[in-house]
């Protein structure tokens, strides 16, 4: 899971965004970017292959605190969302420390959030992880738009296992710090008690 590095004394730790195409995991990270001050963050990657996009960038927060003396850093990813990219996403989940699920609220896009968090759960165990037990937060993407799902149905159908949940509209920040604040305090809560 998380990497110590002890030459700068500091504790890397791996969230990932994941969830359906388009549903606004790119748009959440690059929010993050954008709004993170710079001598904190490292530079966004994009790693582009023909078809696919996979977005990465660190930052060090400054008001986290420090876990035995390490501060820690924080490295952000998304998986490409799209269905035949799961080889794709099956490695980026690989030594993840949290992850925030990203669902498109839109009425038609209910499938594709069903068959994502199914492929979310289904990568997981093929690496080892028990979804309940890896930090996990839901976030309600695209809530501005008119023809959008109530949230006690997103509730009911993805958050089967009660995890925090964040309503958001990323393309103009609402909701992204409160959905990241979440996953990295449940993150760190896992790193102090040694779970």
């Amino acid at each position: 899971m998380s990497f110590v590095n002890y030459q700068t004394r500091e504790i890397n730790c791996k969230l990932v965004y994941y969830g359906p195409g388009l549903g606004g995991k790119t748009t959440n990270i690059q929010y993050i970017y954008q709004k993170t001050s710079g001598d904190n963050k490292g530079k966004i990657i994009s790693l582009n292959t023909e078809n696919e996009r996979t977005l990465f960038f660190d930052f060090l927060p400054l008001d986290l605190g420090e876990i035995r003396g390490f501060k820690t850093r924080f490295h952000l990813y998304t998986v490409p969302g799209q269905v035949f990219y799961e080889a794709s996403r099956r490695l980026v989940l690989r030594g993840v420390d949290g992850i925030i699920f990203v669902a498109d609220s839109q009425v038609e896009r209910m499938e594709a959030n069903i068959e994502s968090f199914n492929g979310l759960k289904k990568n997981l165990i093929e690496q080892g992880y028990d979804i309940t037990k890896i930090p996990l937060v839901m976030q309600w993407n695209k809530r501005d738009l008119p023809n959008i799902i109530p949230t006690e149905d997103l509730e009911r159908t993805l958050n089967t296992i009660d995890v925090p949940a964040f309503e958001a509209v990323a393309t103009d920040g609402e909701g992204v710090f409160e959905t990241l604040k979440s996953i990295t305090k449940i993150v760190l809560m896992n790193l102090k008690t040694g779970s």
